[in-house]
């Protein structure tokens, strides 16, 4: 996380978990960046991350996916993956974030 900050990157996770279950979430696992809650899926659809019927009984998740973000708003860079358990290393992540710098 320190390299990450260094580059000046601010993570950010979001999920259709309830504010409580994401705040619970990350305190479990002890992450310090900001988790947000979008239940109705309207980020999650305006990035393409829906994952429908991909969740526990059948609802609809967020696909994993990371994205760099400029201070404009410009997407710079997207991993997107379908399987839940598969999410970008941080050597490639980072590797990416230094490019942009």
């Amino acid at each position: 996380m320190g390299e990450i900050e260094q580059l000046g990157v601010i993570p950010v996770a979001i999920s259709v978990d309830s504010p409580e279950e994401s705040r619970d979430l990350r305190n479990k696992a002890g992450f310090t960046f900001p988790f947000l809650s979008d239940p109705n899926t309207d980020a999650i659809r305006r990035y393409d991350l829906l994952h429908k019927g991909a969740g526990v009984s059948g609802h609809d998740v967020a696909r994993p996916g990371e994205f760099l973000i400029d201070s404009s708003g410009v997407i710079r860079w997207v991993n997107l993956t379908e399987d839940l358990r598969v999410r970008a290393r941080a050597e490639q992540f980072l590797a990416q974030a230094r490019q942009l710098k």
